[in-house]
């Protein structure tokens, strides 16, 4: 019971937990798209690091590295990710292929119904036709939406999104959900809570901050930085995610319809908060990142940008009772990590 898919495996998260698995003994299947919402060079050096090379990389052809091996493929290619599935005989899924990004979703709206709906949908019907033993993906704090009852509960109601990246993370949950009722397959929902770290994202703030105070170009700061993130180490998530993998949502027997609980279900359906539990301002941040950079930002104050929110926060109770999670990285050591990182692989 190791065979295990991780989609996304190029991705910030994908690379990181794919790490670990093989570190676990895991027999791990790697797909993603490569496609160019950031610099692709960054993934492939990602790949670079778990042995898949970047020339031989081609679509449909497997590729194999001591106990990894490496496809890649798009989410929303429907007949070879049902051909992957039945060949394979998954006994866990991890999905982490998704587009990503608040803004962006704004700009590109389609892109993230194919990746997101279409994709996810292959992934369902992979996992009910061939026995998958728990389906574990990717949501997102963004799903809290217009939510003010803080910090955020899996517990409570998050019918009011403000993107459409935020929406279609929604939508996963429901789809999911959905496939569990139906056909008895164990799924667990994963909502991550801004993610940071070495081998990350360029285009989140704190990797778009680095590189502008590096440079000494100016930081556009939305809604004059009056905001906090529970800011989350790539470390602590993936701990989360590999405490999670083989505990299989059960039912819940006393689940009553007529007073829902949003976070658990009469089906083998669970949510998790992964995140820090402990908001930092967003000034604060900005100042970490000065003193390990070694230089002051050049600050450019603008308005709230329309689908961000004033502030997240994880309740991570469930996640603590269920599995013993508890964060270890706090900021100030986190941001350490990410700029020595950042130093040496961009050579700064």
């Amino acid at each position: 019971m190791n065979n295990i898919l991780v989609t996304g495996i190029a991705g910030f998260i994908g690379f990181h937990i794919t790490r670990r698995l093989i570190k676990e003994a895991y027999e791990v299947t790697g797909m993603d798209n490569i496609n160019n919402y950031y610099d692709r060079e960054l993934k492939y050096g990602r790949l670079k690091e778990l042995g898949i090379n970047k020339e031989f990389i081609d679509y449909n052809k497997l590729l194999f590295y001591k106990n990894l091996k490496f496809l890649k493929l798009n989410l929303e290619d429907r007949e070879n990710i049902e051909l992957l599935f039945k060949r394979e005989k998954f006994d866990f899924v991890i999905n982490l292929a998704a587009q990503p990004g608040v803004r962006y979703s704004i700009e590109n709206p389609y892109i993230y119904v194919d990746s997101n709906i279409k994709g996810f949908l292959n992934i369902l019907e992979g996992c009910r036709h061939n026995s998958v033993k728990h389906l574990l993906f990717a949501s997102s704090s963004s799903i809290y939406g217009l939510n003010e009852i803080k910090p955020f509960s899996i517990h409570n109601n998050v019918d009011h999104p403000i993107s459409l990246y935020a929406a279609t993370k929604k939508a996963n949950e429901l789809m999911a959900h959905t496939y569990s009722h139906l056909y008895n397959i164990p799924v667990t929902g994963l909502r991550f809570f801004t993610v940071y770290g070495p081998w990350g994202r360029p285009d989140m703030a704190y990797f778009k901050f680095t590189e502008a105070i590096f440079k000494e170009k100016t930081i556009d700061i939305y809604n004059k930085g009056k905001m906090k993130r529970d800011f989350t180490f790539i470390d602590d998530i993936v701990e989360g995610i590999i405490r999670l993998i083989k505990k299989i949502p059960r039912r819940n027997k006393n689940w009553n319809g007529l007073t829902p609980d949003p976070g658990t279900s009469p089906a083998p359906f669970k949510l998790y908060n992964i995140g820090n539990n402990n908001p930092v301002e967003l000034m604060y941040f900005i100042s970490l990142l000065e003193h390990e950079i070694g230089k002051t930002a050049k600050k450019n104050f603008l308005p709230m940008q329309p689908g961000d929110v004033m502030e997240t926060w994880a309740d991570i109770n469930d996640l603590m009772k269920d599995t013993g999670f508890k964060p270890k990285t706090s900021i100030e050591e986190g941001l350490k990590y990410f700029v020595k990182w950042y130093r040496e692989y961009y050579e700064t």
